[in-house]
């Protein structure tokens, strides 16, 4: 058996089509332009290449993007003033505050300083709550990009049993979260978890979010069950480094029905479910209709 492949970088190109589309829609029926404000506080190199695609894909849209790059010496009461003016400008329907920040900011503080319904991120304890509740939130990114992906490959994923590895509250608790409220069987694996592979195994669906380069190999997956491969981690190789998955791609491929790469699988996924949490944003804040399939 090999996988099939699930291009994440096509799917995504499409949810990004949706977005354009309905970002024409309210500028030509309402005047208005839906915003995003990205808050990147110090130097880190990878953060910088994110906010940088992220503004470049939020005007490629036709949204209007609102970059704020702050020192790494900016002061937590500085940072809190800025996301105070974010929430007061109604030209600014999604923020979001790029993790990581420097030691000396506290970034459950910031995170749950942003009003919750331009909190495009899904990070806010509010939106939390409402996700686990399942009632009307702002969903992570990652996580409901990772869903689009099962739904489009799977279709309705009711009574299907998945099991995440990984329980970060960015990734693995929401996605969790959503494969609950999509009634799956759902079970949430972490580095306590008494023989992982036995209980992997058992899965129609594994999400896998831990951040450790090929743990998940072959003979942990289920035949025929489709692999969602969240990390992203940096392995050196002849001198180069090259970006792989927590999945050693080879070994599940070759007994999974489906999975995601590395890169090219949920990482475009993310950015896109960005955009398209920030249209749901402005639309919600002028009381209009969400757009269809943007949104769990």
């Amino acid at each position: 058996m090999t996988a099939q492949i699930i291009d994440g970088k096509a799917f995504a190109a499409t949810v990004r089509a949706k977005v354009a589309a309905h970002v024409a829609g309210l500028l030509a029926s309402h005047g208005i332009i839906p915003g995003l404000a990205v808050v990147l506080v110090g130097e880190d190199p990878a953060s910088q290449v994110y906010v940088r695609s992220k503004g470049k894909m939020t005007v490629e849209v036709g949204m209007a993007s609102f970059e704020h790059r702050l020192t790494a010496s900016t002061s937590e009461a500085d940072l809190m003033a800025l996301i105070d003016d974010l929430n007061k400008d109604d030209t600014v329907h999604g923020i979001l505050v790029q993790l990581p920040l420097p030691g000396h900011l506290n970034a459950n503080l910031v995170i749950n300083a942003i009003d919750p319904a331009k909190d495009v991120d899904g990070f806010h304890i509010l939106n939390v709550g409402l996700l686990g509740t399942g009632q009307k939130s702002m969903v992570p990114c990652t996580p409901l990009g990772s869903l689009m992906l099962l739904r489009d490959h799977l279709g309705p994923l009711a009574g299907l049993e998945a099991v995440v590895i990984g329980r970060s509250n960015i990734v693995g608790k929401p996605m969790a979260q959503l494969l609950l409220n999509d009634s799956c069987t759902v079970t949430l694996c972490h580095s306590r978890t008494r023989d992982l592979p036995r209980v992997v195994r058992r899965a129609d669906i594994v999400v896998a979010a831990v951040g450790r380069a090929g743990m998940v190999t072959g003979d942990w997956i289920k035949p025929g069950a489709t692999v969602i491969d969240v990390g992203i981690n940096r392995v050196a190789e002849g001198g180069k480094t090259r970006l792989v998955g927590d999945c050693d791609f080879a070994s599940c491929a070759a007994v999974a029905g489906a999975i995601t790469p590395v890169p090219g699988g949920v990482g475009p996924m993310t950015i896109a479910c960005l955009l398209a949490n920030t249209v749901t944003a402005c639309c919600r804040a002028n009381g209009l209709a969400e757009p269809e399939g943007l949104t769990p």
